[in-house]
Formats: structure tokens, sequence, C-alpha cells
């Protein structure tokens, strides 16, 4: 494998935020006070739009939503979830970039700050094998138990973790001719500024002045909802 090809999810990939449309997905099921949950989850959502989210207290509030509910219920809802929200928020030109470095024989991640337990069936939905993503600690039985087992992949912990995957391979970013990293938010630019090949992707305006200013690629994939 000659490149290495990294995508973020959440408005890159997906013309939404799986995080929060799965906090949505839970208040519309009644899974969940809905006042309460849904003025929280618009708190988070805000402070990560404008990058000063807490990474920590944020996954300690999904995670410890998650842990309430036995595991099977929590499948049997993303199955749902999956079928309502992100299977027909998914678009033919999202599949077809990452078709284009498959193709090419890329070796491809997609790397998020929105926990395995809701981006583990997305990834599997766009073909995409590794996935590099907040792990939620489990009992032995498989049930989460609300912990964070790692440290977030958010902002300059995306840079740490890429590292880490890489060498759990024996391999670096150096090992590869060409890097992209395609991400749609100015959280991205430390790991965006390591690549060889950064794209602005759906950015917002922060990314997108920052993007301009460094000469970087835009990539618009789709209209935002």
């Amino acid at each position: 494998m000659k490149n290495l090809t990294l995508f973020d999810l959440d408005h890159t990939l997906l013309p939404l935020d799986s995080d929060y449309e799965w906090g949505q997905f839970l208040t519309r099921i009644g899974a969940v006070d809905p006042e309460e949950f849904a003025r929280r989850n618009e708190v988070f959502f805000a402070q990560y739009q404008a990058g000063t989210l807490n990474p920590i207290e944020y996954l300690e509030f999904a995670l410890g939503t998650l842990a309430r509910f036995p595991r099977k219920q929590l499948d049997a809802w993303h199955d749902q979830y999956m079928q309502e929200v992100i299977r027909p928020a998914i678009t033919p030109v999202a599949r077809d970039l990452i078709k284009r470095h498959q193709d090419t024989n890329d070796l491809i991640a997609i790397i998020t700050a929105t926990n395995r337990f809701v981006t583990e069936p997305i990834a599997r939905e766009f073909g995409v094998a590794h996935l590099l993503a907040p792990q939620p600690e489990m009992t032995p039985a498989g049930e989460i138990t609300g912990r964070l087992s790692g440290n977030p992949t958010f902002g300059s912990g995306k840079v740490t973790r890429t590292h880490e995957w890489l060498s759990e391979m024996g391999r670096t970013l150096d090992s590869f001719q060409k890097s992209h990293f395609y991400s749609d938010s100015q959280n991205d630019i430390p790991l965006l500024s390591i690549v060889t090949h950064p794209v602005a992707t759906n950015p917002n305006a922060k990314l997108e002045a920052h993007a301009r200013e460094k000469g970087w690629p835009l990539l618009k994939l789709f209209e935002e909802k």
C-alpha cells in the first residue's frame, strides 16, 4: 500500500453528525427524557461546532447514556437507527470517493471523535475496515460500562491515535508516498497539517478560511442537512 487515506466521518462522509443524530433518535423513540437529554445534546453539539468541546466530558455523557441499557437493546436500536437515519443520508458521491481510494489499494481508515458503538456499523456500511474512534469500556459480557477506554480521538488526539495505529502495523506517515485526510472541521487542523494531501471537505467557515490561507483544496460532496 503506497498511499494512506483518512476520513473524518460527521459532516465529511455524512451530511449530518452521527452522534447528535443518535441522541435525537433516542429522544424520538422515548428511550431518554426528551427535554433534559435534548438540552444537553444541543449544548455539546454547539460546543463541538465552536471548537470548545471538552471531549472527555462529552464522552462521559454519551457513554453514560449507553450504559443505562442492555447491549442487546442497544444493538436493536442501532439497527433501527441505521435503517431510518444513516443509510438514507449516505450519498453516492461519498461512496464513490471511498471507492476511488479503494481502487488504488490505499490503506483507508475513518477517524472520528464519535464513539465506536455509534460509528462501527457506519464504517462497515461504507466498506471501511479500519475505524479509529473512542472505545467504550466493556464488561467481560460485552456490556457498556459508561467509561472511556483509552483517549479521545479529538483534535490533536487524532494525530496521536493515527501514529499509534500506524506503529501497530510497523508503519509511519513517512512510509507512504501520499497521505490524504478529508475533514470538514477546524478541530481537525492538527491532523490535516501533517498529511501530504489535506482536503477541506464540506468545510465549516473556520476550516475554509484556514484552507484558503494554506492553499489546501476544497471539496464539496453534498449540501448540508
